[in-house]
């Protein structure tokens, strides 16, 4: 039986399967984006699909403490 990633959404908090999520990566020059096929590299944070996850993980600055550093919305 193959073990199934689980992953936390930055946003709601709730523990969901890695295929279930979006990543976002930043990268060691400062790059921020998305990452659909999950493999690139960098720092990753994960957030679920729903446009309200999004905006409590700006909200609760999620996105500034995963990548440790201030993000903006640009």
């Amino acid at each position: 039986m193959k073990k199934i990633p689980i992953r936390t959404c930055i946003g709601c908090g709730s523990e969901r399967p890695k295929q279930e999520l979006l990543r976002i990566v930043r990268t060691a020059g400062g790059e921020i984006f998305m990452d659909p096929g999950g493999k690139s590299n960098g720092r990753g944070a994960y957030i679920c699909k729903n446009p309200e996850c999004l905006q409590r993980a700006w909200k609760t600055k999620g996105l500034d403490r995963s990548f440790r550093e201030a993000v903006s919305r640009a």
